[in-house]
């Protein structure tokens, strides 16, 4: 595609005292089609011309000479707004996408280069539950854009596979559980005991020292602690992998804080040969007052470690097993504090690649009642909330469209896209209340309707099955109109907005673009027929409708969501 902005950049060159990279940066799109395709600031300008941003944007406009793609300069209020040729841009853009086809916002920007991505970190014995699914949808679109861009990305999931909740666990199994039901109920079973061990836990105090017991003997490799603890994360991973597999993410590392267990030993070493470390009230910390954050703790009085400790291990772990440019810890913001504390504290160690870490932070999930908690056994199994999904999902599919076939494979990717998209669709640092009417609400701008937009184009594609071996070229006057422009310049920028996405951890950048596009693309299918016995009308349009439905179809791909041919 036409680079229009170093376009009009070479225009500028030779009249400003701008570096060409520099104007390219300053040029944006205009946001209302009245003042032209893209814009170029003044401002910036004024002190060096020692002339207003007025008075510039007017000299420029003077100067400026137009051509068969720039046809139109116009100075607007200390800006200096360009006018693309419709035609050419439209035909531009819907060429380019056509030729990339599934490749389209791609980029070699990575090559070379490597991206760790730590998210979900599910913890065993517990339930996948709603609060995961943040974690979980922005980890796995972040995986997919850098994959993407060109990256090597290692998709890690930290398990939460160490702690003295183990502990609880096999006490309660030992007292009121048994294998067979287990076996049978899966991670439910574990979760009812978790339960109950905090509700009698209340009332007899001398469970938590047996838990605390356990737990040692799990930390010291006992046999039967650990063929207990085995189990309960077998049973977890076999829920969990299921889960994972219906929302289509992926990870390539499973070392979780146990596999750090026994590689505190060195770093703790590295922190106290370089001065860092100092005892507090019998626990060994790193002073942080100086950088206004309290002590960072390592260990405490009892000699056991905290997750501090395991991940900075686990950090120095990471950097030498994948020699990542990037470590990206999807993780909510109320470890907002842990991050800059053990992210300080690498540094401190003269550690240069500490800059590299980054802590992307999401809202947190609520219930209407209240925050939730797993003691408590107060929380919404995400398996529940998919499956309410795919059943609302078929019931208005069947309704419908009951001839559709593969009827319960589409509703399980309309549902399953629905549950993602409730994540992924704002600012994902947005505290969200959760409500099934909120995820299960498929009207407006949802997954649902970006898939029936994407089935609606290939609906006319399929319509019109013979039309790229039509010996009638395309009338590509038909597409000289305002809806297409729109339609195009939101499909043009779909490349920078994966980049954005992933650049500024922000998945919900593709999402709102996508929503545009399929909104465009409805005003563009009702203002203009497509189906036409008019064919040189009809070609032109549907290399429209074929670019449409590549981007929306990318798109969701991205954002782990299947886009269906049909629904």
């Amino acid at each position: 595609m036409e680079n229009y902005k170093l376009l009009i950049a070479k225009k500028l060159i030779n009249n400003t005292p701008l570096e060409e990279a520099e104007i390219v940066s300053l040029i944006t799109e205009t946001a209302d089609d009245s003042f032209g395709d893209y814009a170029f600031p003044c401002f910036r300008l004024a002190r060096e011309m020692r002339m207003s941003p007025v008075q510039i944007a007017q000299k420029l406009a003077s100067e400026i000479k137009t051509d068969d793609v720039i046809v139109k300069v116009e100075a607007v209020n200390g800006y200096l707004n360009f006018f693309v040729d419709r035609m050419h841009f439209i035909w531009d853009v819907v060429t380019d996408v056509i030729k990339d086809g599934n490749k389209y916002g791609n980029d070699k920007i990575g090559k070379g280069k490597t991206v760790c991505i730590d998210y979900s970190s599910v913890n065993i014995c517990k339930s996948f539950h709603i609060g995961h699914l943040s974690t979980t949808a922005i980890g796995s679109s972040l995986y997919k854009l850098y994959n993407a861009l060109g990256y090597k990305v290692v998709g890690i999931n930290h398990l939460g596979d160490y702690g003295t909740q183990f502990g609880k666990m096999i006490v309660a199994f030992k007292l009121w559980g048994d294998r067979a039901t287990v076996e049978k109920l899966g991670v439910a079973e574990l979760q009812r005991l978790y339960v109950k061990f905090h509700q009698e836990e209340v009332d007899h105090p001398e469970l938590t020292e047996q838990a605390r017991e356990w737990f040692v003997r799990i930390e010291k490799g006992d046999a039967e602690a650990q063929e207990l603890f085995e189990f309960f994360k077998q049973i977890t991973l076999a829920d969990v992998l299921e889960i994972y597999k219906r929302l289509n993410v992926k990870f390539d590392s499973w070392n979780g804080e146990a596999f750090f267990n026994d590689k505190m030993d060195a770093p703790l070493q590295m922190l106290r040969d370089r001065g860092l470390v100092s005892e507090s009230q019998g626990a060994q910390v790193v002073d942080l007052k100086d950088y206004n954050m309290p002590p960072c703790l390592l260990v405490k009085s009892d000699g056991s470690s905290l997750y501090a400790t395991r991940d900075i291990a686990a950090a120095i772990w990471r950097k030498n097993e994948y020699d990542f440019n990037k470590c990206l810890y999807v993780v909510a913001y109320q470890q907002n504090l842990h991050f800059k504390q053990v992210f300080k504290v690498l540094e401190l160690a003269g550690l240069d690649w500490a800059k590299d870490l980054v802590h992307v932070a999401f809202g947190m999930v609520s219930l209407e009642d209240g925050s939730m908690s797993t003691r408590k056994g107060n929380v919404v199994l995400l398996r529940d909330v998919i499956d309410k999904a795919v059943a609302k999902s078929l019931e208005i599919i069947t309704a419908k469209n009951p001839d559709l076939p593969n009827r319960e494979k589409v509703a399980e990717q309309v549902g399953v896209g629905a549950v993602l998209f409730s994540a992924l669709e704002n600012g994902r640092i947005k505290d969200i209340t959760f409500t099934f009417d909120r995820v299960l609400n498929f009207d407006g701008e949802t997954a649902p309707y970006l898939q029936y937009t994407h089935a609606r184009c290939c609906s006319l594609l399929e319509k019109a099955s013979d039309w790229k071996k039509s010996a009638v070229a395309g009338d590509y006057r038909a597409l000289d109109n305002i809806e297409t422009l729109r339609l195009c310049k939101l499909l043009s920028v779909f490349p920078q907005a994966v980049k954005d996405a992933a650049f500024k951890y922000e998945p919900s950048i593709v999402s709102a673009l996508l929503i545009d596009i399929a909104q465009a693309f409805n005003r563009f299918y009702i203002e203009h027929r497509v189906i036409s016995e008019n064919l040189a009308e009809q070609n032109a349009r549907l290399q429209v409708v074929e670019a449409t439905a590549t981007v929306l179809k990318k798109g969701l791909t991205l954002l782990g969501i299947e886009a269906p041919d049909k629904m």
